[in-house]
């Protein structure tokens, strides 16, 4: 048997690493781990890895009750303060890892289908400036896209610009009147996509002409600052938006055109895996521009700041979709080349 002398200085060689384990233990307990400076956290579990193999070490050698119950006692709490500490850092690490990766999956997966986003943007915009440009030189132009009803009221609320702001309540409103809205405008261009990219065609290319047709008919009524004023501020998310569920839902239909060495259902199939994700990813923008519309495009806040705003959410947005989720070029170069249009 061990003599009490071999266990005093057993004893006597580990207390200070005990100490210290059942100081952190205390302090990681009572604030959390947060608490703890780096250095600290690098210790903690070497410290009660040690600890655990000198219970192991005092039962082997048969040392007295007290101290074997001090030592069960010290790794019992360090147990529950290391492992649930680390876990929770893994929780929060893997949130952290699914956000960033959609986060990255988006503006990859519009990269991806560059192309029929491409077309849908010139599908859109296009028409938005003829009918603009239409508009302003023959302002009866708009009313054969338009209801004159809905052009003489937009008119009326432009020229009275934003001075008096709009109360929370009324902005709340517009808030969930913008989602429906839009999201509905969004959703059709890419649910009619299916015929064949058809339907998602013609449904960029009319509202390209209702947008423009409106914005050059208010514009022709002496309003054209204050409405400039109001749309820049989100219209890079939602009009953005638009053109991307339209090349989503384009690309989908020709995927069923066109499907390649694969049969359609598995074409669609493959498409659909990745214009999902921009589908989603457009919705968000939707949500976010019908904020900023809601409730700081329509404040009273100074034209100059509503300008500078809208730029940086444009130049946002185009570094967002151009720069983010890109792959090393290692990466890029094992990766084998696309040659599909969709």
């Amino acid at each position: 048997m061990i003599s009490t002398v071999t266990e005093s200085a057993f004893a006597a060689r580990r207390q200070a690493d005990w100490n210290r384990l059942d100081e952190l233990t205390r302090l990681v307990s009572e604030r959390g781990i947060g608490v703890l400076a780096p250095r600290q956290v690098v210790d903690l579990a070497p410290l009660y890895r040690n600890a655990c193999a000198d219970l192991s070490r005092a039962r082997a050698a048969r040392y007295s009750a007290p101290l074997t119950e001090y030592l069960q006692g010290l790794t019992a709490a360090a147990h529950a303060v290391v492992y649930g500490a680390y876990a929770r850092d893994g929780e929060s690490r893997l949130r952290g890892s699914q956000l960033r990766h959609a986060l990255e999956a988006f503006p990859r997966a519009v990269r991806n289908r560059w192309k029929p986003i491409t077309l849908a943007a010139v599908l859109f915009f296009a028409p938005l400036a003829f009918g603009m440009i239409a508009t302003l030189r023959h302002p009866e132009f708009a009313l054969k896209l338009v209801p004159g009803e809905m052009l003489q009221q937009l008119t009326e609320a432009y020229a009275k610009g934003f001075n008096d702001g709009r109360n929370v309540g009324t902005s709340t409103q517009m808030a969930g009147f913008y989602v429906n809205n839009n999201v509905g405008i969004a959703l059709r261009c890419f649910a009619l996509g299916i015929f064949g990219g058809i339907g998602s065609a013609f449904f960029l290319v009319d509202n390209g002409l209702s947008i423009g047709a409106i914005l050059g008919y208010v514009a022709s009524q002496g309003a054209g600052e204050n409405i400039l004023t109001f749309v820049v501020g989100h219209s890079s998310l939602e009009l953005g938006a638009i053109v991307l569920s339209g090349g989503a839902g384009m690309s989908l239909g020709w995927s069923v055109v066109a499907p390649g060495d694969r049969t359609r259902l598995a074409s669609l199939q493959t498409a659909a895996r990745e214009v999902v994700v921009i589908v989603f990813g457009a919705a968000v923008m939707l949500l976010m521009a019908a904020g900023i519309e809601a409730y700081f495009s329509s404040s009273s806040l100074d034209a100059t700041l509503k300008r500078t705003f809208g730029a940086c959410v444009f130049l946002a947005v185009l570094n967002y979709m151009t720069f983010v989720g890109r792959r090393t070029p290692a990466h890029q170069a094992a990766a084998p080349p696309s040659s599909r249009w969709i």
